[in-house]
């Protein structure tokens, strides 16, 4: 498998790889708890479709169409004083109040995207703002809080996709939605010895949350430099490979003119959703209202809604054989102009962006689920105290790349275990193997299984119910690339 990225990439190439394989591990992890948000797309999907059938012919309430949802929302208050968050529910928190504050104000009920959108990131009570979710002690793991060698093998597919460039000088590294930042420090850590690319690199760290941007800045070991004595303006730089690193809130305020990589890490999948059912007078929207005893309730929209111009596209781009068999649809209007707008930037300054999500390369329908301490929840329960994610529509991501430019190239979806596997994972795991206690050795496969296995680990001797599951083949990664640079690793021509 090696051998053929160096027939595709050249000896140059296979040399960098060879440095990452054999980078030194840093300091073990604890194992990470067993129920995290890798095994999301492994339960059953939400099932409110009854409730909402039934309310179909019962609502005839006078919302009016400015009753939906707004694409977007004011974020003009995120960099305010983080407010105290709290886990346990109360009779009505600050959120729930601002919800219903909503719906009372709109005379009618607010899209689920619009729900979901308040829950996650509104800029005093939102999920993600003013706290760490991530890790055993948050609401659930991703990919990189698993094992160094993710955020490795995705810094090797970008150190290939620099070449394939032809090794420019300066490039931005653009990652959306970091986390805790683990991704890029291992991406750098492993990176380092690659002087020529890391001393080309702009790191780019699209964030809105204020709690999570200094956990980032303590994890990629930044120190802020005075620029001048005369101008009050700090340089950040990381200290794990001399590179220089910003934040922003939107791609739109990433600088362009120079080659760009993109890198989107379950970022697609926390984007607000429309979702829509088919009832006797069409595809009507599902809403969120409140109920007369005061809790949140879903029903269906009267009339259309705005967000029902996103759905006919993305029926127009489905088959009428999977049209026919579909009874909910679930569309992501920012999904299809977050791409229009990474294939935009990608077809006029050169690079490429790296998605991997867990989704589907088709529909998807009621997929929409929440998580909170690593347990499903019910939606509605409680708004703010659980992450709410759906699954990415990858053919969707698709259509809207090429739909936005004719210069750019779309290639996948491919498995996630075929993706690190191709990279070199399994030559990086058995170095690592070879340099570290029983302990380390017994977290370093359980987080190797974790990301390229399926189902049950088969070694494991520990507690039934924290038995790691693989997530190999139900998350998905997909390239979006300038056509200039040809087909990347490690992808094949389509």
């Amino acid at each position: 498998m090696l051998r053929s990225i160096v027939r595709k990439g050249g000896v140059q190439r296979a040399c960098a790889l060879r440095r990452i394989i054999n980078y030194p591990q840093p300091t073990a992890l604890p194992p990470p708890s067993p129920r995290h948000r890798l095994y999301s797309s492994s339960l059953p999907q939400n099932s409110n479709t009854q409730f909402v059938e039934h309310l179909d012919d019962q609502q005839q309430s006078s919302s009016q169409s400015n009753a939906a949802t707004s694409i977007s929302v004011d974020r003009s208050g995120l960099y305010n004083n983080p407010h105290e968050h709290s886990h346990e529910p109360n009779s009505d928190s600050d959120l729930v109040k601002h919800l219903k504050g909503i719906i009372k104000f709109r005379g009618g009920p607010i899209s689920v995207a619009e729900y979901m959108e308040e829950v996650l990131t509104n800029p005093k009570y939102g999920f993600y703002i003013n706290r760490d979710v991530f890790g055993t002690e948050g609401d659930f793991i991703t990919s990189p809080e698993v094992s160094q060698m993710f955020g490795e093998m995705v810094g090797v597919w970008a150190m290939c996709l620099w070449e394939q460039m032809g090794q420019p000088k300066k490039v931005n590294l653009v990652e959306l939605g970091p986390g805790r930042g683990t991704l890029m420090a291992d991406l750098l850590r492993g990176a380092s010895k690659i002087k020529n690319f890391t001393e080309a690199l702009n790191i780019h760290l699209v964030e809105c949350s204020p709690a999570l941007k200094k956990i980032q800045h303590s994890c990629l070991k930044c120190t802020d430099e005075d620029n001048s004595s005369e101008v009050i303006e700090k340089n950040t730089i990381s200290q794990l490979a001399g590179t220089p690193v910003s934040w922003h809130t939107t791609l739109e305020q990433v600088p362009s003119g120079v080659p760009t990589i993109i890198i989107a890490h379950e970022f697609f999948d926390a984007l607000p959703v429309h979702q829509f059912q088919r009832a006797s007078r069409g595809w009507c929207e599902k809403m969120v209202d409140v109920a007369e005893d005061s809790s949140f309730r879903f029903i269906l929209s009267p009339q259309p809604t705005p967000a029902n111009l996103y759905l006919m596209k993305r029926l127009q781009w489905a088959g009428p054989d999977e049209i026919e068999k579909l009874n909910q649809v679930e569309v992501c209007p920012k999904a299809m102009d977050l791409t229009h707008t990474i294939s935009k930037r990608i077809s006029s300054d050169g690079g490429g962006a790296l998605i991997i999500d867990y989704g589907l390369n088709g529909v998807a329908t009621d997929t929409l689920q929440a998580i909170r301490k690593h347990k499903f929840v019910n939606i509605l329960d409680n708004p703010g105290s659980a992450d709410l994610s759906a699954y990415v529509d990858f053919a969707a991501i698709k259509h809207s790349a090429e739909e936005a430019s004719e210069t750019v190239s779309v290639y996948g979806p491919m498995t996630q275990s075929n993706f690190l596997g191709s990279l070199g994972i399994n030559f990086r795991v058995e170095a690592l193997l070879q340099n570290c206690t029983d302990e380390q050795a017994e977290s370093m496969r359980t987080g190797y299984w974790r990301l390229v296995g399926e189902g049950e680990a088969p070694f494991w001797e520990g507690p039934e119910d924290q038995t790691p599951i693989g997530m190999g083949t139900r998350y998905l990664a997909m390239a979006i690339v300038n056509k200039n640079q040809g087909t990347p690793i490690p992808f094949i021509e389509e």
